[in-house]
């Protein structure tokens, strides 16, 4: 419906990573420099503030010949299931018997390929600390100059500073925390997707672009849901300029209201009711 109005081919605030934000692309600068000579980077943030672009980044470094790139996800399953997610991403077949050392045999072969090896596990604030522990034990059978990168919220940095997880914080190198956003880089983002889309900057007016800042609260998830929302009620009326009435459209959706403002809601309908 987007396309067919602004008589586009490519969609704007699509989930695909594209051009990183300044901090980001700081941070993604460093990641690789600790990469060469080996490293342990904690990456943290909370929810939407760009972590998962930042990482999709990252695994777009595997394209190229002389970098591996494993990725793990789903951090909630026990140490063994992780490694079979590690085994999938390296491309590699064994039993539990000799898992380990597949893992550690094809870590080392990479790096005789001449690859930087970078080890991205996302969702690390939600890794159990034994199993994170026996993680740490075997990638310290890994070659040096490999990056282990975990990608977590900031609870991730509190358990780790407990007394009885400082054998595993001493080992970080280089931490980094994504901040909320400011409103000029909110705006310069939702600029850079309607550019890329060969759509006008001012497709969003002044009165909806404000109001898509105040309610993005910095963050990057919300900015972009809410800017490809409005897009669609802008679409459905065939106009080509988001005004303040099709945000408004967007953010009247339950689950853009506050718990307050549906508790206020559920309210009178009680008392109509009776």
């Amino acid at each position: 419906m987007i396309n067919t109005v602004w008589g586009i081919t490519h969609l704007p605030f699509s989930r695909e990573a594209k051009t990183l934000l300044q901090q980001q692309q700081h941070i993604l600068d460093i990641i690789q420099i600790h990469a060469q000579q080996g490293g342990f980077s904690i990456i943290l943030g909370q929810p939407g503030v760009g972590k998962t672009y930042l990482r999709e980044h990252l695994q777009q470094l595997g394209n190229a010949r002389e970098t591996c790139i494993v990725n793990c996800s789903r951090t909630l399953h026990t140490y063994r299931q992780i490694l079979y997610q590690l085994a999938d991403a390296f491309a590699i077949e064994a039993n539990d018997k000799i898992l380990e050392n597949a893992l550690i045999k094809t870590a080392f072969d990479n790096v005789k390929a001449r690859k930087t090896l970078y080890i991205l596990i996302d969702e690390a604030h939600l890794l159990e600390m034994h199993t994170l522990r026996k993680l740490r034990l075997l990638f310290d059978r890994f070659p040096k100059n490999h990056n282990l990168v975990l990608f977590g919220q900031p609870e991730l940095l509190r358990t780790l500073s407990m007394l009885n997880n400082q054998d595993i914080k001493s080992r970080i190198t280089y931490s980094a925390t994504l901040k909320p956003l400011s409103d000029e880089d909110l705006t310069a983002f939702i600029h850079h997707e309607l550019t890329s889309a060969k759509m006008s900057t001012t497709t969003f007016d002044d009165g909806a672009l404000t109001l898509i800042l105040r309610h993005s609260e910095g963050n990057l998830r919300l900015c972009r849901n809410l800017c490809l929302g409005s897009l669609i009620e802008a679409a459905r009326e065939t106009q080509k300029t988001v005004t303040l009435t099709h945000v408004n459209h967007v953010l009247i959706q339950p689950h853009w209201r506050s718990h307050e403002q549906l508790v206020k809601q559920q309210v009178p309908q009680q008392e109509t009711s009776r």
